[in-house]
């Protein structure tokens, strides 16, 4: 039988309307945007489009979008610069992140707090998805404060708290950055919030090209760039601009905007069906943060007696492709920090993470569960065998 693709919150094909407007500024238009002659001037044009399109899809200025290589890079810039920007004026200032941010910030986070650039603060989560606010609040009270939450986990599907977060920052101060990556297509994204200040976004995510990212910067809101060595993208994202993944970016994020709310209601009734049968077909299977808010997109399924590599491998070879979280963290069998920040340290189960997209139809569901059983019982017997 034909392979089914589970795993869109990995990446995405491109769309076909993606790839035409994409098509002439890899060959005809190839012009330096930063050239004064017809070519650049041409180049030009199409990438200050595209920062139009982008700045309308999230309902802000063209003048607040700059062009980035991927959701990584701007995660980065985004914290970094933020906080490198904040000791420029003098003090450490405090970054407050959730426990289950993505890798590019939460160890980029990390990582900054043993160089002593700034004081972390880590929201707990509890085994229901819900989100500390608590250490957030006395945070914003003490002094200059940066917030990174991401919209929407990439490995469970957690609908996180913006609204809520972006209103504390707005009544104590502070800056609130937000990871959208997952958000963006499954949930109502905007940036007209005053909280919110900088908010990251990827093209593979939303059936664009890899390797291209924005990073929205509310006007007024300082940051030190990361690289040096050009005028490009206000001096913030050196480099010679990558146009065609402009373009193609600004129709994949205008598209998925456009399409969001018709497209999370067929997603979420694609993920409901999985979900029952999963939870009626398997014993002792559990949804991950099953009762909370989540992106229609995602079920991360966690399953007892199991091995996690192992089972991932199994499905494969079955031809379901899945992940076992992040993809940006696959070839480990031991638990996310995701899982353990829920669960604790000491949880057994394996994690798997089904995600649905454009594609995908219920009978890819119901053939992805029969399997994910018969897989399971399988592996139960073998270890009951053993």
């Amino acid at each position: 039988m034909p392979p089914i693709y589970l795993d869109y919150a990995a990446t995405t094909p491109m769309r076909p309307e993606v790839r035409e407007a994409m098509d002439p500024y890899l060959s005809d238009t190839f012009g330096n945007p930063s050239s004064l002659h017809r070519w650049g001037r041409k180049a030009s044009a199409a990438l200050e489009g595209a920062r139009a399109v982008a700045a309308e899809a999230l309902g802000s200025q063209p003048g607040e979008i700059f062009f980035t290589r991927g959701g990584t890079e701007s995660d980065n810039l985004a914290v970094l610069g933020r906080c490198r920007a904040l000791t420029q004026e003098g003090g450490v200032p405090t970054l407050v992140i959730s426990a289950v941010e993505h890798h590019a910030v939460y160890d980029t986070a990390r990582s900054a707090q043993e160089r002593g650039e700034l004081r972390l603060v880590v929201l707990p989560v509890d085994q229901d998805g819900a989100l500390d606010l608590d250490p957030l609040r006395i945070a914003l009270k003490r002094g200059p404060t940066v917030v990174s939450v991401m919209w929407v986990n990439n490995e469970i599907g957690l609908l996180l708290p913006i609204p809520e977060i972006a209103s504390l920052v707005e009544d104590l101060g502070g800056t609130l950055h937000t990871d959208a990556v997952q958000a963006i297509g499954k949930v109502p994204v905007s940036t007209t919030h005053p909280g919110i200040h900088l908010l990251t976004a990827t093209a593979h995510k939303i059936y664009g090209p890899r390797g291209t990212g924005l990073l929205y910067k509310r006007e007024g809101t300082e940051i030190a760039p990361l690289l040096y060595g050009g005028g490009q993208e206000g001096t913030l994202r050196p480099g010679t601009e990558d146009v065609a993944g402009a373009v193609a970016f600004a129709t994949a994020l205008r598209l998925a905007v456009e399409e969001q709310a018709e497209e999370a209601i067929r997603l979420e009734a694609l993920r409901n069906v999985f979900e029952a049968r999963v939870l009626a077909q398997i014993p002792d299977v559990r949804i991950n943060a099953g009762a909370a808010l989540r992106s229609p997109s995602i079920s991360s399924v966690g399953i007892g007696g199991a091995d996690g590599s192992l089972l991932l491998n199994a499905l494969d070879l079955e031809g379901i492709a899945t992940s076992g979280g992040s993809a940006c963290a696959s070839g480990t069998n031991a638990a996310s920090h995701v899982i353990r920040a829920l669960f604790g340290p000491d949880d057994t189960n394996a994690t798997v993470r089904f995600s649905m997209g454009r594609k995908s139809t219920e009978e890819d569901v119901s053939r992805a569960v029969a399997v994910l059983a018969d897989v399971v019982d399988r592996m139960r017997g073998l270890e009951g065998i053993s």
